[in-house]
């Protein structure tokens, strides 16, 4: 198990004073359920009073919180520049080890007699390798996981159980794919003709580039003409639909349940929230933010923000909410003033006559 001084040296920081640097850490705790020999931390500030009571062996506490911690805090703190991303580093030595299948090909997985395998590759149980396809080195294939025809896979892939990749796909480097995703559905495609809808041949690809992690049960239609292309470093939770054509920019981040049609265009690092929905060709600047459950109609300007159905700029959104809630009370008070109203008329009409 690595020592308190030993994870201050990963992450380039010195321990405060008094800090017993030899104590053996054996994991990573909230404040509130941390033991004696576990690390936290603080990154918000809703949790500073659980600073006070924790019992962990010291905190990793966000430089813009120093300011809140009490000066009394029972247990050492760390300071650093971001707690989140401290961490995430030292999760890493304590993270449990994933099961993979060994390096090899196994007795009861199916490789066609022209797919090329890389050095160093692990093809599970079942598994499937098409005709044609090219798979990189150290590629990592879990039980039942299938890849199509005329595919290339880069260099130190992983696809877990079950997961498709179907015909003439295209995926980079270090690209890790949850189980049960379908790369390469046909887009959705009809056109009425009058009697009834018209499939309409979906004859491109997809494109993933390199570093892209996709969640589990995303599915990422293939275009109907060209490739939809997921740019590299983009990250996609689960239960994703991104339809054909789509594009999506470098280094965005996808929540879960996010939908977005055909054609999509999205910029560099952009974030969209949760049951976010995006219309057909719309675009999405860079550095945009969609906030979650919005449903995108037209075009979003870049480092912009909206939420709200249908979306707008998220200040506006949070008037027209408030507004909203102040409606019960101003229809009482409007039909009060109809009352009130009513009977000056009344007063009027008797002195008329």
């Amino acid at each position: 198990m690595p020592t308190l001084a030993e994870i201050a040296g990963l992450l380039n920081v010195s321990l405060p004073d008094g800090a017993d640097g030899g104590r053996e850490i054996v994991g990573v705790s909230t404040l509130d359920e941390a033991r004696p020999n576990e690390l936290s931390f603080l990154s918000n500030e809703h949790y500073v009073r659980e600073l006070a009571t924790t019992r962990a062996a010291a905190v990793l506490l966000h430089r813009r919180l120093k300011g809140w911690a009490a000066a009394g805090t029972p247990v050492p703190t760390i300071v650093v520049d971001d707690a989140e991303l401290a961490v995430a580093k030292v999760l890493g030595l304590f993270a449990p080890d994933v099961p993979r299948p060994p390096v090899g090909i196994d007795p009861t997985a199916r490789i066609a007699p022209g797919a090329a395998i890389g050095d160093g590759a692990a093809i599970g149980p079942n598994a499937y390798v098409g005709e044609r396809t090219v798979l990189g080195r150290r590629a990592v294939l879990h039980a039942g996981a299938y890849v199509g025809d005329d595919v290339t896979v880069g260099d130190d892939c992983e696809f877990f159980p079950n997961v498709v990749i179907r015909e003439r796909i295209t995926i980079g480097h270090r690209v890790t794919i949850h189980a049960n995703s379908v790369l390469g559905t046909d887009g959705f495609g009809y056109r009425w003709d009058g009697t009834r809808h018209v499939k309409i041949p979906q004859i491109g690809a997809v494109v993933i580039e390199d570093d892209v992690e996709i969640g589990s049960c995303v599915c990422i239609d293939r275009g109907r003409l060209s490739s939809t292309r997921i740019g590299r470093g983009t990250k996609i939770d689960n239960l994703v639909q991104i339809g054909h054509n789509v594009q999506t920019g470098p280094h965005c981040i996808v929540c879960g349940q996010v939908g977005l049609a055909g054609s999509v265009t999205v910029g560099t690092g952009v974030v969209l929230g949760g049951q976010a929905g995006i219309r057909d060709h719309a675009r999405l600047g860079d550095g945009s933010i969609l906030a979650a459950c919005s449903a995108v109609m037209d075009d979003v300007e870049p480092k912009s923000v909206v939420s709200g159905v249908p979306a707008l700029p998220h200040r506006q959104t949070l008037r027209e909410q408030a507004a909203i809630r102040r409606l019960p009370d101003l229809v009482v008070l409007v039909r009060k003033l109809e009352e009130r109203l009513a009977a000056l008329e009344g007063k009027d009409d008797k002195v008329t006559r």
